[in-house]
Parts: C-alpha cells; sequence; structure tokens
C-alpha cells in the first residue's frame, strides 16, 4: 500500500434485528458469525477463515444513534484533530470518541452531504 491509500479498515452494519441480517449475511457471503457480548446482548463480528471482516451489531447501547448502512471505518493519525476538521466543515458527530484498545478509538461522523462513516485512530496524549 502506498502512503496516499486508507482503505477502509472494517465496516460495520448497525440494525434492530441483528440475528435476521447475520443469517442472511452467512448465508449470501458465507461469513461466520462469532457473538461478541455487549453487556446483556451480542453483536456479531463476522469472519472469513478466521478471519474477522465486518461486524453486524444491533441498533441499541452504543450503537442506538447509527444509521442503517454499512459504516466503514477509516484510519487517522489524531481522532482528535479529525473530528474537529469535521465539525470545522460542517460535518456532525453522530457517535463521540469511544475507546477501542490501548490508545485507540473511533468516532462516528456524518459529512455535510449526510453520508455517515467512522475514523479511527490514536487518542492525543
Amino acid at each position: 500500500m502506498n502512503e496516499n491509500e486508507n482503505p477502509p479498515l472494517w465496516v460495520d452494519l448497525t440494525v434492530d434485528d441483528a440475528e435476521t441480517l447475520r443469517d442472511f449475511y452467512a448465508a449470501v457471503i458465507g461469513w461466520e458469525p462469532e457473538p461478541v457480548a455487549m453487556g446483556g446482548y451480542e453483536d456479531y463480528a463476522m469472519s472469513a477463515g478466521g478471519k474477522a471482516q465486518a461486524g453486524i451489531c444491533h441498533a441499541r447501547g452504543i450503537n442506538a444513534k447509527l444509521p442503517p448502512v454499512w459504516l466503514p471505518y477509516f484510519r487517522v493519525e489524531s481522532l482528535e484533530e479529525s473530528i474537529q476538521h469535521c465539525l470545522d466543515r460542517g460535518g456532525v458527530l453522530i457517535s463521540p470518541a469511544k475507546s477501542f484498545g490501548p490508545n485507540q478509538s473511533y468516532a462516528v461522523i456524518r459529512d455535510p452531504s449526510g453520508a455517515a462513516c467512522a475514523i479511527w485512530g490514536t487518542v492525543d496524549s
């Protein structure tokens, strides 16, 4: 990958009925679902060949406000800077930064056209 490329790291689909969509994509794409405990319910990491490739999530808890579309996650250098650039340029913060592993967080944003994506990066100290 050259330095100017920034492909999506992950994709999530957040819906009211994650079990139905889990089974749908397992049959259509051949993914194998792996439960992910969410504190009272389970979302699903969808894997192929033992490698997780996507998530199918319930629209509740931390995902309650996410739209029911495939949501790509893009890597950024500084999450805080990228969030500020989003807001400065007319974007909206749908879901504030959430921790995901050591010094890693992600946030869900909406661009001025209404399209949503997640940005994933390091947390500034």
